[in-house]
């Protein structure tokens, strides 16, 4: 994996947000990041050696690390001396859908002097955030691992990771990015805002012309997976009391790859991501409960 560690504030608001007023909330600090979270996620679902490239603050290095380790995961942080760690204020309503506030701080610093191509020796699949093609130097770096990871035959999936963030940097430019991945993860609003195309069905079968394999995420709706420009397999989502949605999207990627490193099929694999992502909105947070 290679992408974001972020700190977390989850603040659940049962009612409406009241404008130039209080607003009751439960409010939780808890360590996330879309990249961190996958990484976990895949730890907790079965796979043995799960690690992580990431850039975060000295402020709150050695927390995050911890927390890694616990989950499972081989960190390998580099701490920004300049740049806090991102940090994200997620707003949880009354149905469990999250709102992200975001200061990438140090995750987007991530630079190609962080890279080292050893860190895919005996490497089955490289991970990579959708959050760090939305700025220069961690594009870059991205990049790096991409062309490091085809020359050494290791497959690449990417999480597009933001809607929002995709069409600030334009649909073009994105694409054009994570050319030559092997495994596209967006959710809905991703794949449509990537294609143009209304229904995530047609979607999905699109970008399955230009990535071999695209599995998208579609709530409580399932999820669907698509290869050579058609729908192959759709399933059902696992029935879950949702609480918070956040990393839901990150728990779903996790299970998948891990399902598929570990020799399912791609039906089982996208099944595995929908347990995982299921599990995931009953929780506070974007991460697995640890051991």
């Amino acid at each position: 994996m290679v992408g974001d560690v972020v700190t977390d504030v989850v603040a659940r608001h049962r009612k409406p947000l009241a404008r130039a007023t209080d607003t009751a909330a439960r409010i939780r600090t808890l360590p996330g990041g879309a990249g961190a979270n996958a990484a976990c996620w895949a730890a907790y679902t079965g796979l043995a050696d799960v690690r992580l490239l990431a850039r975060v603050g000295v402020e709150a290095g050695a927390w995050h690390e911890q927390h890694l380790r616990r989950a499972g995961v081989r960190p390998q942080i580099v701490l920004d001396g300049e740049a806090a760690t991102a940090t994200v204020i997620s707003l949880v309503d009354a149905a469990a859908e999250r709102t992200f506030l975001t200061d990438s701080g140090a995750a987007l610093r991530l630079s190609p002097g962080d890279w080292s191509c050893a860190l895919l020796d005996g490497v089955g699949n490289l991970h990579l955030s959708g959050y760090l093609f939305f700025a220069g130097t961690s594009r870059e770096t991205a990049g790096l691992a991409v062309r490091a990871a085809r020359e050494r035959g290791v497959t690449v999936s990417v999480d597009p990771a933001s809607a929002g963030f995709i069409a600030e940097l334009g649909v073009d430019r994105f694409l054009e990015a994570v050319a030559g991945a092997d495994v596209l993860l967006p959710n809905e609003d991703e794949a449509r805002l990537l294609t143009g195309l209304p229904d995530t069905g047609d979607a999905a079968a699109k970008l399955s012309r230009h990535f071999p394999l695209v599995a998208v995420t579609l709530g409580s709706g399932g999820a669907l997976l698509a290869a050579g420009g058609e729908v192959r397999h759709r399933v059902p989502a696992v029935p879950a009391e949702a609480v918070d949605t956040t990393g839901a999207g990150d728990a779903f990627a996790g299970g998948f790859l891990a399902a598929r490193l570990g020799g399912a099929d791609d039906a089982g694999a996208l099944a595995a991501g929908c347990r995982a992502g299921a599990r995931a909105v009953t929780l506070v947070g974007g991460r697995p409960p640890l051991p």
